[in-house]
């Protein structure tokens, strides 16, 4: 017998994308997900394959340094029944000189580049051909799979869906804006491994580092780690929560992860400006999403930056309202990180499922500026003691928040709110655009006997107390219309819950602040009012907050903290409520014109009325959407917008994905930031 000799080779390339479901990654190499078979079809020279004769076998290899005591190389003959614990190849069928067969992969396998090598065998005589390079995903569809996820419909959202809805506001008022993850966009999956290789674990022990690729756990780890850049570690965004954002974008810009990643890898892996928090956990979203793992941002309303780690968030007001002196402990308005759906083997007892990552930089973790992977369980049964960072996400969601009001004398006075922290836990639904609330996953219901046996676990002493139990409640209200350009109220509501008059004095003030609980100018500010209240009654004191006040002193994030201090003449307690009112932005309009259909063109109307008493000048529209706008879309327009005025332009698109896909709009002038919208279209697939 003469040689096999190996003349042609097909990775099928578009059969195995359709079943691994990575066809959208437009790459033009094979990427296929681990445990599961991919097909290969080989083409000899002169002769074809005889069993009996030829032996064949393949070799895989991933990393610098491959091997295979670390996992990462792989010698495995073609047989005729495949091996579920290690890579293996079967032939399929034979037809002349072409042979198929099909490979596949342990599903521990460690995911990666691989490179794959076919070794033929005749009599003595033996050849190497090199096929090719392939890229190895995690597997949420593989039962053996550590990212297994039973539900189709959740493995949709969580594995391929490219867009999404990020939560933000406040607590009283929530709203979403879009994001684009396009994680299958040209080039992402390229970008996220080389984020992988550039890791300091990798620089570090490279061999140790391609060998943890098989554990999502790992994984979650690093890229928490790589999505900021406060290592040094050539990180993607640098985090900047004030301005000047000029010498960068304003993190309020930003609608998708696609145009940050590639600027990263452009800019030569140098950080680009600037994230805030939702734009590190949309980022660390697309990554994992790109790798196969399932991966969905979550918002926690006020959530506690406890940085003394006592559980307690401690704030010093004067009289006035104002804040007497720096905290380091703060409540963000909103926080926003990600949940990735894994098994921890690692950890004793049951704790596979969601775990929090949070890739903004706020504390340390082993040395390092990342968070997690933190079981969510774990958060709930306050198992501080887990891998990794539960105490930090802990306090996130259920510290306790102290204000002391300081007197002209000196005197310190305090009020403790009863549960503000850790509210409304939110995540886009499944395969839908409305809000799903998780808080139930964080923590027991408030006041059960679960969440005290919880505390006393963490060390927890709850100090709030229940509303019903309190002699006079304090609260805030905000009049309908709080909306950029106009004026508007808020009003003190305070309530007498016993049957005796009280006394009391009551005073509102308003300073603008931003989403991280930074505050800034004062906007508002009522006289001290004497108030009786009869046994059972209400009574509201209002306070107008007027555009002229806040219009040069409101920041991006449009929030104005309102704080009500009421002084009990009978008791001499003091009570604070603090409530934070968002100022809406404008909506934008979008419409469609014509019949949605893959590869024809669409035409879509943008709009915005300038709701502003000043001309808008330098206004931009930046338009994008997987599936629909290949990149991003940008418009200048050339005039400024007149007050009342409607900016208004057309865009032509050409959408090359069928099915429901977003179109996602930002708008920005000097005078108004970061105002969003979008509109699902359903793309008709192009008639065969």
């Amino acid at each position: 017998f003469t040689d096999l000799v190996l003349d042609t080779w097909d990775l099928q390339l578009e059969r195995n994308g359709r079943e691994h479901r990575t066809a959208d990654m437009g790459c033009k190499q094979l990427v296929v997900r681990r445990g599961q078979p991919f097909a290969i079809t080989l083409r000899f020279s002169g002769r074809g394959y005889e069993e009996g004769v030829d032996k064949l076998a393949f070799n895989v290899e991933t990393g610098p340094c491959p091997s295979e005591t670390s996992g990462t190389m792989s010698h495995f003959a073609m047989t005729d029944c495949p091996e579920e614990s290690c890579w293996s190849a079967v032939m399929q069928q034979q037809d002349g000189e072409s042979l198929s067969v099909s490979l596949c992969s342990p599903p521990n396998a460690r995911i990666g580049r691989y490179t794959l090598t076919l070794e033929t065998c005749t009599e003595y005589q033996g050849s190497s051909f090199r096929i090719g390079h392939f890229i190895l995903l995690f597997n949420a569809w593989h039962p053996e799979d550590t990212v297994f996820l039973r539900d189709e419909n959740e493995r949709r959202e969580y594995v391929l869906s490219q867009q999404g809805l990020i939560y933000q506001g406040t607590c009283n008022y929530i709203f979403s804006v879009p994001w684009n993850f396009g994680q299958f966009e040209d080039d992402i999956l390229s970008i996220c491994l080389n984020m992988l290789d550039i890791n300091p674990k990798h620089l570090r022990d490279q061999n140790r580092d391609c060998s943890r690729r098989n554990d999502p756990v790992y994984i979650g780890r690093v890229v928490s780690a790589m999505v900021n850049c406060n290592d040094e570690d050539r990180g993607v965004l640098a985090g900047r929560w004030k301005d000047p954002y000029d010498d960068g974008t304003n993190p309020m810009s930003w609608i998708g992860s696609v145009d940050i990643l590639k600027r990263w890898k452009d800019f030569g892996c140098q950080p680009v400006k600037y994230g805030q928090c939702w734009v590190f956990a949309a980022v660390a979203c697309t990554v994992m999403r790109c790798l196969g793992i399932p991966t969905r941002v979550v918002t926690n309303y006020n959530s506690a930056h406890d940085t003394n780690a006592n559980l307690t968030i401690d704030h010093y007001l004067n009289e006035k309202g104002g804040q007497e002196r720096q905290s380091w402990d703060k409540i963000w308005n909103f926080h926003c990180w990600v949940e990735s759906w894994m098994a921890r083997p690692d950890l004793a007892g049951d704790y596979d499922g969601w775990q929090v990552l949070d890739p903004t930089p706020q504390e340390k973790s082993e040395g390092v500026f990342c968070c997690g992977p933190a079981p969510v369980k774990a958060i709930k049964e306050g198992d501080l003691q887990l891998k990794y960072d539960i105490p930090f996400i802990f306090a996130e969601v259920n510290a306790d928040v102290v204000y002391w009001v300081v007197r002209g004398d000196g005197m310190q006075k305090q009020s403790i709110q009863s549960s503000v922290v850790g509210k409304h836990i939110s995540t886009k639904s499944v395969g839908k655009d409305s809000r799903e609330d998780i808080t139930h996953n964080y923590k027991y219901p408030e006041g059960s006997e679960e969440e005290r046996k919880v505390f006393a676990k963490a060390e927890h002493e709850k100090k709030s107390v229940p509303e019903e139990d309190e002699a006079l409640h304090l609260k805030i209200k905000v009049s309908e219309g709080a909306n950029k350009g106009r004026d508007f109220d808020v009003f003190a509501v305070i309530n007498n819950n016993t049957d005796v008059e009280r006394v009391c004095s009551v005073r509102l003030c308003a300073r603008t602040t931003s989403y991280n609980g930074t505050t800034g100018p004062q906007c508002g500010l009522t006289d001290l009012i004497d108030i009786d209240l009869e046994p059972r009654s209400e009574k509201r004191v209002p306070m107008r907050i007027l555009y002229e006040q806040y219009k040069d002193n409101l920041t991006q994030d449009n929030l104005i903290k309102v704080v009500a201090l009421l002084t009990d003449h009978h008791t001499g307690d003091v009570m604070v409520a603090v409530r934070d009112v968002y100022v809406e932005n404008p909506p934008i309009k979008i419409r469609i014109l014509g019949e949605p259909m893959q590869n024809r063109k669409l035409v879509a109307e943008i709009s915005m009325v300038n709701p502003l008493e000043v001309p808008l000048s330098n206004c931009v529209f930046v338009v994008e959407g997987s599936g629909l706008t290949h990149g991003q879309r940008i418009k200048h327009l050339e005039e400024p917008v007149e007050p009342q005025a409607e900016a208004k332009f057309r865009l032509d698109l050409m959408p090359h994905q069928s099915g429901l896909q977003k179109l996602m709009v930002d708008f920005e002038s000097d005078q108004l930031r970061g105002v969003k919208g979008y509109r699902n279209v359903i793309i008709a697939p192009q008639p065969m």
